[in-house]
């Protein structure tokens, strides 16, 4: 949820994308018209778009889990990196949202990868486990509500398989999450579940410096 790199300067944030982001068409048209919506803000950046790119192929992801999609911007990113065969499973609640992110979707011939659960996460995690889905999903991409972030950070461990990645976006919060005076619910719960991530014995992980700051925690095994 930031259309650049948090306090990264103009020129070199735009060097940066020009030397290093090599931004599929469909993904730099979506991001484009998501950037004349109202709530603009809510999309992560060009680079961080990359990023996740990367993961999915560093990984071999065949199955990722996205908490938060938006216009699918992101959903994107990774679906175009995943095998022919691979799936998406993408929560969100916005039907107006996520019809944006469809049409791209199809038109990028990957719109048969993404499995889009309209449903309050929460709901959709917990079916999942009850499914019998937990140690199935590669990566898990978590972009959603932030008061629920903890409890959508100890659903993703459960669902990742040994090895895998949970990465949690805004993990910086633009540097809110620093300042112990901001009680603000959204601040606590991402210096929570950061906290938590910490200390979490399953997991081993970085906050990196990306966007508005990308909490990853591999899970132990694998």
């Amino acid at each position: 949820m930031s259309s650049r790199t948090w306090q990264l300067p103009e020129g070199v944030h735009r060097w940066l994308i020009d030397a290093t982001v090599d931004e599929p068409e469909v993904c730099r048209r979506l991001r484009e018209e998501t950037a004349t919506m109202e709530w603009a803000r809510m999309q992560i950046s060009p680079e961080q778009g990359a990023f996740l790119t990367l993961l999915v192929q560093l990984l071999g992801a065949r199955r990722v889990l996205e908490v938060g999609t938006f216009t699918g911007y992101s959903a994107l990113c990774m679906a175009l990196a995943l095998p022919e065969d691979g799936e998406l499973v993408a929560c969100d609640v916005s039907d107006e949202w996520t019809s944006v992110g469809r049409r791209y979707w199809d038109e990028a011939g990957v719109g048969h990868k993404v499995d889009l659960r309209l449903a309050p996460a929460l709901e959709t995690l917990a079916a999942l486990r009850a499914d019998g889905a937990d140690g199935t999903f590669d990566l898990a991409f978590i972009d959603a509500d932030k008061a629920n972030y903890p409890a959508y950070y100890e659903a993703a461990v459960g669902l990742v398989r040994p090895g895998g990645l949970v990465a949690v976006d805004n993990a910086l919060w633009s540097g809110a999450v620093a300042d112990e005076e901001d009680t603000e619910p959204s601040t606590v719960a991402i210096r929570n579940t950061v906290a938590a991530a910490k200390r979490d014995p399953r997991t081993t992980g970085m906050l990196v410096p990306i966007g508005d700051g990308l909490l990853l925690a591999r899970v132990a095994g694998g």
